[in-house]
């Protein structure tokens, strides 16, 4: 609406303007620079703001809409949390020409200003993704996710034998049979106590027997599967190159950071996988304690029980690795050289990765 202004007394100031352009329905949507999404099952809630800052778009959508909505919406920053089903939405966002950043949940609390519901949750994402020191979760393929579905299924297969042979020893326990760790040796003293144990005890002994057998028996054929995958992926075989990186190992670092260039050099990856110092220093004295544990657990156990593997073979070893990790057991013990050996082979490996190293 264009025309001159009228004053309070309804006369007309000649020579002033007023120029009004109201928005049309939808049309904020052209204007979203930077917008934060709380991820959930149902309804989304969207936290839109254009370069100023300036919120444009706070709304909440349905699953079957919020595809239709980002695709009408300008190139613009997406962020989210890193949590389930993140990743997919993130390759689909993509696609529409959008830069899509995922982010730690524990990274995005700082940026709630009040209480926490799912729109408080979006402005905050909104609000963190933008920050330029932000730690960001590399997206991953859909190649990556369905190899770490592997490892996470067989992963699972491992823990529930366990504990079908820890329920074993728990039932035996209160006949008084105390049986000694190791699933050989649990077998052996089973099948000497058969014939001391009342019938229906024999029949859930043997049925939890059998259950571990297959569980085994899947494990085994999982690992497999993993292990072939690693000699036709270029990108594992040549973390394979390191020792303390077998392929479970290597088959998991590449599933997980692909080629590793989201982080900017080794010692940054080592400590997002929390193989460093977890420290709280102040008024310039240095504290260090335990290592964070941050990151993928799943990871960071792989890569100790690698490094368990140099430690056991280093006497044997003249090579200067191994010479290494036996003087930082001779100093600091075993279990610190588990730890120190396990952040060098995760440096190393990212060097493979990223810049095409060859292993020393």
């Amino acid at each position: 609406m264009q025309g001159t202004s009228p004053s309070r007394n309804d006369t007309k100031v000649s020579g002033l303007s007023c120029v009004i352009d109201p928005f049309e329905r939808g049309s904020p949507m052209n204007l979203v620079s930077t917008l934060g999404i709380d991820l959930a099952k149902n309804i989304f809630s969207v936290h839109g703001v254009d370069s100023n800052g300036i919120v444009v778009m706070r709304r909440t959508v349905a699953r079957g809409k919020l595809v239709e909505l980002i695709a009408q919406l300008p190139r613009c920053l997406i962020g989210m949390e890193a949590c389930g089903g993140a990743h997919e939405w993130a390759r689909r966002f993509s696609q529409f020409g959008h830069t899509v950043k995922l982010m730690a949940p524990k990274f995005v609390v700082p940026y709630r200003k009040s209480g926490k519901n799912d729109g408080n949750d979006a402005e905050a994402i909104c609000e963190a993704v933008a920050r330029p020191n932000m730690r960001f979760v590399p997206v991953k393929s859909a190649e990556q996710q369905a190899d770490l579905s592997v490892h996470r299924v067989r992963q699972g297969f491992v823990e529930e034998r366990t504990a079908t042979l820890n329920r074993i020893r728990g039932l035996l326990a209160e006949f008084g049979y105390v049986l000694p760790t190791g699933a050989e040796q649990l077998r052996r003293q089973v099948s000497n106590l058969i014939d001391q144990l009342p019938v229906r005890v024999v029949r859930c002994v043997r049925d939890l027997l059998e259950h571990a057998d297959r569980l085994a028996q899947k494990t085994l054929e999982y690992e497999r599967e993993i292990k072939a995958g690693v000699t036709t992926n270029a990108l594992a075989r040549r973390a394979l190159s390191r020792r303390g990186i077998g392929p479970i190992t290597a088959s998991a670092l590449v599933a997980t950071v692909g080629n590793g260039h989201d982080f900017k050099n080794g010692r940054q990856f080592a400590a997002w996988l929390g193989l460093v110092p977890r420290q709280y220093s102040t008024g310039g004295k240095t504290r260090l304690g335990h290592i964070t544990k941050r990151g993928d657990p799943y990871l960071r156990t792989l890569l100790v029980m690698g490094a368990r593997s140099v430690l056991q073979r280093a006497a044997r070893e003249t090579d200067p690795l191994s010479r290494w990790a036996l003087s930082v057991r001779e100093r600091r013990g075993y279990h610190r050289a588990c730890v120190a050996v396990a952040a060098k082979n995760a440096r190393v490996t990212w060097a493979l990765l990223a810049k095409e190293a060859v292993a020393a």
